[in-house]
């Protein structure tokens, strides 16, 4: 294993960490079956609810033998399933077979991201609801245009990250009616700081 290979993971545990106070009203929702995009270290799986029956944890980069990591899966009082597999890619899963798509701050680095809510769509069933917390676009003119400016550049050091999505309408250019959605500004700069969150249903 590489240096590069063996920091990634933690290095995103520690960010990712930062935004904990902010997963369990999102995550706590779902029930029944679960897909989750960008597992990551399995942070959100101590927030998840009782009504959670079983989970299918999609990762393009899995930490593999990253012990925190490890220890959440068995912890986890249900049975998760890991999937290296990129949410824009075409999912080796049955129509309808998910009750709740779960994502948190994953939307924003899915490269075609069009192609992923078609995905998340597909495996919902009718009735399935997909709750995120993302950031992205903010509302005012000024920071959205500093957001602009400095994507090009937030993209090449962030993994792909990208600061200026406007998370809810692309959610909805997916085939996705928000059925709740709240805005807010969490800790941190302001380019990085909009947050989404929404709980939205197949239109």
């Amino acid at each position: 294993m590489g240096f590069g290979e063996w920091l990634r993971p933690r290095l995103l545990d520690y960010m990712m960490r930062q935004l904990d106070e902010l997963r369990a009203p999102t995550v706590g929702q779902a029930s029944g079956s679960v897909l989750e995009i960008g597992f990551g270290t399995g942070l959100n799986l101590a927030r998840y609810g009782p009504g959670v029956k079983s989970l299918v944890a999609l990762e393009p980069k899995v930490a593999s033998g990253y012990a925190p990591t490890e220890a959440r899966i068995a912890a986890a009082p249900f049975p998760v399933e890991r999937a290296r597999l990129r949410a824009d890619a075409s999912l080796p899963f049955d129509a309808g077979r998910f009750d709740w798509v779960v994502s948190t701050w994953t939307l924003c680095s899915i490269p075609d991201l069009a192609r992923a809510l078609a995905e998340l769509r597909r495996v919902l069933r009718p009735g399935g609801r997909f709750v995120f917390v993302e950031h992205g676009r903010a509302e005012s003119e000024r920071t959205a245009r500093w957001q602009d400016r400095l994507n090009p550049l937030w993209i090449r050091i962030a993994d792909g990250c990208n600061m200026n999505r406007p998370i809810d309408r692309l959610v909805e250019a997916g085939g996705f009616r928000l059925a709740a959605l709240d805005r807010f500004r969490h800790e941190g700069p302001g380019i990085l700081a909009q947050m989404f969150r929404g709980v939205a249903e197949r239109a």
